[in-house]
């Protein structure tokens, strides 16, 4: 058993739950635009005591792939999607004590808007928000907000720490005990005690304050993905949650080391910062059915080539449809968007034909087939190995029968061993995630 407890995380897509897969016929497409399909979701996930659910977000509909939407429009990858923003307000009041991260880029929006809306988030849900920090990667994305292309790669990281830093400096600009509501003075807000920001820098202008205090714990808590040497620096400055596909047990203890170096060498507690490895774990009853269940999700190679392609032509704004698919990806390729994940991409596909490696590959960092119970074990032995802080579940695509497997089957089994919570000891998801 391991030393130390771990967290759960689920990263929610909300791209058409299931569509033309192997979980076809799970709920109606009405489910999911009314949200019907989502607040069940995270129900059962907060009954499991998960730690949080972390929405993404994308903002275009993909025209790379063989330069047309079919591919995209035909698997559901990137569209229709729902706001996140939008979507964690329903979530939290379905709900009481899990945590809703939703994803916002710092490429179009304003520090002072995201600020705002962020701060009424955290105050809706009393310090169970978190901000998952994006800067984009897509051209197409930048086209649907008066751009031609993207900025470079490290310069949107520039500029998404400035971001930070005003967005910061807003939800400061209210102290802690800045509202009195003495009925005696007649005073709501003590004005002494609100303050503006008069930021000036580079790339962003804001007077301040925020128009409301920030909530509890004075501001969200702070989600990142960073896998690029500029996208690892921002993550190890500012996050409390980092998102992470690393390439197995010997990747994910480089990934986390590096880190926790890097946090460290800024100045920073590296316990602060909580690191979840994507896993997507496959269950049944007995170790040969959840192989048949493997065999049976990924038989169809042609759609799962299609779904990889578009989703990665979408990431990268690379169309591999240019290229032999009975032969490796070129080593000459490169992007402006997700640098990290091509990079991840390139050593999963491992020298494999663009055929084979993309119809096989699966989003995850360790692959994990079987029981509840021996799943259990083998992600309790990771921790051991690894020394991680949790595992965010990529339940892609999402069934009510996989989250029931993830809740009902290998939850109550990591409970069984005492390796994650059986109730939450706080009421915000900061305390939470700090608890051990």
């Amino acid at each position: 058993m391991s030393a130390d407890p771990f967290r759960l995380g689920w990263f929610a897509n909300l791209t058409a739950p299931n569509w033309n897969t192997a979980f076809r016929g799970n709920d109606p497409v009405e489910n999911f635009f009314s949200g019907r399909f989502h607040v069940d979701m995270v129900r059962a996930m907060e009954k499991a005591c998960m730690d949080f659910i972390m929405i993404e977000d994308s903002l275009m509909v993909p025209n790379v792939l063989g330069g047309d939407m079919e591919m995209e429009l035909k698997h559901a990858v990137y569209a229709p999607k729902m706001d996140p923003v939008v979507t964690a307000s329903m979530l939290a009041e379905a709900t009481e004590r899990i945590g809703i991260i939703a994803t916002a880029s710092t490429t179009f929006y304003h520090p002072w808007h995201l600020a705002r809306q962020f701060a009424t988030l955290n105050n809706i849900t009393q310090g169970r928000i978190g901000w998952n920090i994006v800067t984009s990667s897509e051209d197409l994305a930048a086209q649907n907000y008066g751009l031609d292309v993207l900025p470079e790669h490290d310069l949107r990281y520039e500029m998404a720490a400035e971001f930070v830093d005003v967005a910061k400096k807003l939800w400061a600009s209210w102290e802690p005990d800045a509202i009195v509501a003495d009925p005696e003075t007649g005073y709501y807000a003590d004005h002494t005690k609100v303050h503006e920001v008069n930021h000036e820098g580079r790339f962003y202008k804001s007077r301040g304050p925020l128009n409301l205090p920030a909530g509890p714990g004075g501001r969200p808590v702070f989600c990142q993905a960073g896998s690029s040497p500029k996208g690892r620096d921002f993550a190890a400055a500012n996050s409390d949650v980092i998102l992470t596909i690393p390439n197995g047990v010997e990747g994910a203890k480089e990934y986390r080391a590096d880190v926790r170096r890097r946090a460290e060498a800024m100045g920073r507690d590296p316990d602060e910062i909580k690191i979840f490895p994507v896993i997507q774990p496959i269950l049944a009853e007995t170790m040969e059915l959840a192989r048949e269940k493997r065999d049976r999700w990924f038989a169809d190679k042609q759609h799962a080539m299609e779904l990889q392609m578009a989703h990665m032509a979408g990431t990268m704004e690379i169309d591999f449809l240019q290229f032999d698919p009975d032969q490796p990806l070129p080593d000459d390729v490169t992007t402006n968007g997700h640098q990290g994940q091509l990079d991840i991409w390139r050593k999963v596909l491992g020298g494999r034909t663009i055929r084979e490696g993309m119809s096989a590959m699966r989003i995850e960092t360790v692959p994990l087939v079987g029981t509840p119970d021996s799943v259990a074990a083998e992600m309790d032995e990771f921790m051991q190995e690894v020394g991680g802080d949790g595992f965010l579940i990529f339940g892609q695509p999402v069934s009510r029968e996989y989250i029931n497997d993830i809740t009902n089957g290998l939850v109550p089994a990591l409970q069984r061993r005492g390796v994650v919570r059986t109730s939450y000891a706080h009421t915000t998801l900061r305390e939470n995630l700090r608890s051990f």
